[in-house]
């Protein structure tokens, strides 16, 4: 009688359990195992078709080959041949890399990072002491600004900034973060590379880009401008921005965690007090409630219009106080329902009813409005949406999500002549598609959505 009745209390609980979890399913409390696989594998891919073997010059389309004596990873298969150090940074996320691969691109970075004097070039342009590139030809010769391939003392007129962006300084910091995190060692932190040390050049790129010492952040000015973050380097953004600053702060964390294991735990406090500084001033510098709601502005000065990504980010580094935090999920959730700000899962970078003008989301910016980083839609930021929206809004993360794959499933650019997703950007037209098989599209979004609970 007591074995039946054992019998029966389990066989109700497991009923129970069964039902429950096709509830959680049907509720959106998981992503699909099927589309996370396909996810995978389309980044997978992509990063193989974006490797540059030694002596290819990717697939015969450009003057160059690959001298540098590794595959040579690119943003993308079709549209851009070099290696950029932001793009690499951020596929990182996905855990699809080894550590040689990550190793090799480190220590390019570190040969061609600029030395410890301001270098001038020509058009009053000028690289300030250990600048990091913008990317990185496949002769292994370092170009400072976007816009160009040059490598010369001429590389562009200053459209671009006068002194090389400011996100790659700390992008450098969280490659070598990630190699770190993969292998447990710091060998290669006490390694020289042109007389000094990784692990100094690390601290050096921290210490280039300019910032406001009593708030952490930091900014840029309109006389010797520099981009603040490599995906809007055709906007013009001055005063503090707050893209590169969250980078920054994400960077102090990791330069304190190095620190300490490369044997200088001296140094961490330093790094925890500028997280610090920034975490307390990212709310009274960029939330403005009663004109954009729980949003926050991408800069203080030109263009500091309503920024989703940088919003987005902030909660993914989960740096806002609590009320902060309410209001961006607030305002994300509204945004994503009446369709501000995603298209085929895609994520735009200003919401289409807060933006500067009719004719403009940014206030300057070089591409025509609903195009490119002027509207355009993009799958990088999108796993940051999703998780953005996991918390208290899972059915309409699953929406996003599944919006995105279906995307991805019907262009998948394996399918072969006229496919060519995970495209770099996409206008909701559908006749805005351009730079087919984008590594950042898939792996980033990847990166972050595999590590949701």
């Amino acid at each position: 009688m007591t074995e039946s009745l054992h019998l029966m209390r389990l066989l109700r609980f497991t009923i129970a359990f069964g039902w429950l979890i096709a509830v959680r399913a049907l509720l959106g409390e998981t992503l699909p195992q099927g589309d996370m696989d396909f996810l995978r594998d389309m980044a997978r891919d992509v990063i193989q078709a974006s490797r540059v073997e030694p002596g290819s010059n990717g697939g015969g389309k450009w003057a160059l080959r690959n001298t540098v004596g590794f595959a040579l990873v690119t943003p993308g298969r079709d549209s851009y041949h070099s290696f950029w150090i932001r793009d690499f940074s951020m596929a990182l996320d996905s855990g699809l890399f080894t550590p040689d691969e990550i190793r090799e691109h480190l220590l390019l970075i570190c040969r061609t990072q600029n030395g410890a004097k301001d270098h001038r070039l020509a058009n009053g342009l000028h690289l300030r002491p250990w600048s990091i590139p913008d990317h990185i030809n496949y002769d292994g010769r370092p170009t400072f600004y976007p816009g160009t391939y040059a490598t010369g003392d001429d590389q562009g007129t200053g459209a671009f900034g006068r002194v090389p962006p400011i996100d790659d300084h700390y992008e450098f910091i969280h490659i070598a973060h990630t190699l770190w995190k993969s292998t447990g060692s710091t060998e290669i932190f006490t390694q020289t590379v042109n007389g000094v040390r990784v692990f100094d050049r690390l601290l050096s790129a921290f210490e280039s880009p300019t910032t406001d010492p009593p708030s952490g952040l930091v900014q840029t000015s309109e006389d010797d401008r520099a981009v603040g973050y490599g995906f809007l380097d055709g906007v013009t953004q001055t005063g503090k921005l707050l893209f590169a600053s969250l980078l920054r702060y994400r960077a102090a964390g990791e330069l304190a965690e190095l620190t300490a294991a490369v044997g200088q735990p001296d140094l961490a406090p330093a790094f925890r007090r500028i997280q610090e500084q920034i975490r307390t001033s990212l709310g009274p510098t960029f939330s403005d409630p009663k004109a954009i709601g729980g949003w926050l502005r991408a800069s203080t000065g030109l263009s500091r219009q309503a920024d989703v990504w940088g919003t987005l980010f902030a909660l993914h580094l989960d740096v806002l106080s609590p009320s902060l935090t309410d209001a961006a999920r607030t305002s994300i959730a509204d945004a994503v329902r009446r369709g501000t700000i995603v298209c085929e899962g895609g994520v735009r970078q200003v919401p289409t009813d807060l933006d500067f003008s009719a004719t403009t989301a940014w206030e300057q910016c070089r591409w025509p409005v609903n195009t490119y980083q002027n509207g355009g839609y993009w799958h990088t930021a999108t796993g940051w949406l999703v998780a953005a929206l996991w918390p208290g809004e899972r059915q309409l993360a699953r929406q996003v999500f599944d919006d995105m794959i279906a995307h991805l499933r019907s262009h998948d650019f394996r399918h072969g002549k006229g496919s060519g997703a995970p495209w770099e950007v996409f206008g909701p037209n559908g006749k805005s598609r351009q730079n087919p098989v984008y590594l950042t599209s898939v792996a980033l979004p990847y990166g972050i959505l595999k590590e949701l609970k």
